[in-house]
């Protein structure tokens, strides 16, 4: 089988960080420990500007702003991890220019192009969930394209982290997404919970909870690499 040197380099960058971890070093002493070559992560904070995404049920909460305050701390715990961190946007605003006509697929398009652009390991994109029809309905989910085998491996090793958040047992799912098909790279989107539930929406917008869910979704991906 054809490996690229890449990815072996990312593979073994990705277990001198974890070894090091697990061995109780500090963040910047495992970046140490790495290689030289540094894995790359882009990080796809969910909708923006004038998509706000889905609409917290209570307080009217937008997904697209708790999607980007996940994403922040993420930034943080892999860049002191060592890894080379690449965000598709970093602030409140969408990608698409002016907003006319036509937005959404430009916004799509610019993510892909920055995708693209860093080569990465790995891209997780960060999102909301929402079920009005069950509002006890709960906790993280993550989705892969059907037949890619790294991202399943993903996504299922991120989904277990997000299980032990609240002690779910969801199994990582397929889905037909565009973040997922856009391009060749190892893709997950990672729907943080359901703000169409009331207490899972007044926790997403603590930053402890949105620490502890980004620090699931790290683990997660360490999880993969090793």
């Amino acid at each position: 089988m054809f490996v690229r040197k890449k990815n072996l380099a990312a593979l073994a960058a990705a277990m001198a960080l974890c070894l090091a971890l697990c061995f109780g070093l500090s963040a910047v002493s495992a970046a140490k420990a790495s290689p030289a070559f540094r894995p790359v992560v882009v990080l796809d904070a969910g909708h923006g500007g004038i998509d706000p995404g889905v609409i917290g049920t209570d307080t009217g909460a937008k997904e697209s702003d708790i999607n980007l305050g996940i994403v922040k701390i993420l930034e943080e715990l892999f860049a002191d991890a060592g890894f080379r961190v690449v965000l598709t946007r970093t602030n409140g605003g969408g990608l698409y220019g002016l907003p006319v006509g036509g937005h959404k697929k430009r916004d799509m398009q610019a993510r892909r192009a920055r995708i693209e652009a860093a080569r990465p390991d790995v891209v997780l994109s960060i999102h909301q969930n929402t079920f009005p029809a069950d509002r006890s309905r709960r906790g993280g989910q993550t989705f892969y394209r059907t037949g890619e085998e790294g991202a399943a491996a993903l996504a299922s090793a991120i989904q277990r982290e997000l299980n032990g958040l609240w002690g779910g047992d969801y199994a990582a799912l397929v889905g037909d997404y565009y973040m997922l098909n856009c391009t060749q790279y190892t893709s997950v989107i990672v729907e943080c919970g359901f703000l169409s539930n009331r207490e899972e929406e007044a926790l997403l917008l603590t930053k402890e909870y949105r620490r502890a869910v980004a620090s699931a979704v790290f683990r997660g991906t360490l999880a993969y690499f090793s």
